[in-house]
């Protein structure tokens, strides 16, 4: 099962406790109490794995170590370990006490989650003129303690949209070699697929169906991954008995959703455009073009077909060099 959002407490480490302790060499009897180690933080770390909130899903609370407390002779008690849980990039994060929140979005990226505890003065700091043989400690403090919401949002650069079947499976497996499931009925992708065309990422969103705004089918679920998805291929299927209806039910949902979606550069494909014949691939592509949709025939198994889509992956691919290159120009058309 997909997983795109957990809530996790997390706990970070307490600091370690202040030592009191001397000196047991005669004339040099002075304090040598060490300090308590510092708590364990708790960070967030951007990865490029898709699933890693599955490993996440089962756990309630995770925690940092405890710092060590001091001893003797000057010896500071060891910090306590760090805590690194690892999230794919472009989750939110929110926290559920204060509402801040925040996207991590590169793979390495890191986030302070919970600060560890500091760790108390053992008495070799009390020293003082006045105070030679002092038996003061400090107790470590507390590490920080919040519940976090992390919730996924695909990065791609293209997204793959259209109703059930349209055909975006097959697709995204004969441009990248991904394993996403492939069969003629609905909902047979049933969480997103990720493949790289030459560095263009490309991610295959489960099908949407009329409604997917208000809840129904899968489609709601994913429609969230949508809004990072840069460019957006439109699929259509040739055996469609209607391709202007289908087209508007996928576009009536993005509107519906979010402004955002409407808004976005997109390519429209009439795809398996192999299973029917010529003649009605040429009037299906008329009819579109009456309301305005210019629609590109692909058939994963025609090569020069897919070399139209492949011409506009390269350009993608060109402008997403130039934009990482130059990012404060970012990546528009």
């Amino acid at each position: 099962m997909f997983v795109d959002e957990v809530t996790i407490e997390f706990v970070a480490g307490d600091g370690g406790r202040g030592a009191v302790a001397f000196n047991k060499v005669r004339l040099s009897q002075g304090p040598t109490g060490g300090d308590g180690g510092a708590g364990g933080s708790v960070y967030l770390e951007g990865v490029a794995d898709l699933t890693v909130l599955n490993t996440l899903s089962s756990h309630k609370i995770m925690r940092a170590g405890h710092g060590k407390n001091g001893r003797g002779q000057f010896l500071d008690g060891a910090a306590g370990s760090n805590l690194i849980v690892r999230v794919p990039i472009g989750s939110r994060v929110t926290n559920l006490a204060t509402g801040f929140g925040r996207e991590i979005e590169s793979v390495g990226e890191r986030m302070l989650v919970a600060g560890g505890g500091r760790g108390g003065r053992g008495n070799f700091k009390f020293r003082s003129s006045t105070n030679t043989t002092p038996k003061e400690f400090e107790e470590g403090s507390s590490g920080d303690n919040a519940t976090y919401r992390i919730e996924m949002r695909l990065i791609a650069d293209v997204g793959l949209i259209g109703l059930p079947s349209a055909g975006k499976s097959s697709l995204l497996n004969a441009l990248t070699g991904a394993k996403s499931r492939v069969g003629n009925y609905a909902f047979t992708t049933l969480e997103p697929h990720l493949g790289a065309y030459y560095g263009v990422i490309i991610a295959d969103i489960p099908g949407l169906i009329e409604g997917a705004h208000l809840g129904k089918g899968l489609g709601y679920k994913f429609l969230k991954h949508i809004e990072r998805t840069r460019v957006l291929f439109h699929l259509i299927s040739c055996e469609s008995d209607d391709p202007v209806r289908d087209y508007k039910v996928i576009r009536e949902e993005l509107r519906k959703y979010g402004t955002k979606l409407g808004g976005k550069e997109e390519y429209v494909f009439l795809a398996k455009s192999d299973a029917v014949g010529h003649e009605e691939v040429v009037a299906k592509q008329a009819a579109l073009r009456k309301t305005g949709i210019t629609a590109i025939p692909v058939s994963i198994i025609d090569d020069a077909s897919m070399d139209s889509m492949k011409k506009i992956l390269n350009e993608i691919g060109v402008l997403k060099g130039a934009a990482e290159a130059n990012p404060i120009h970012g990546y528009a058309r």
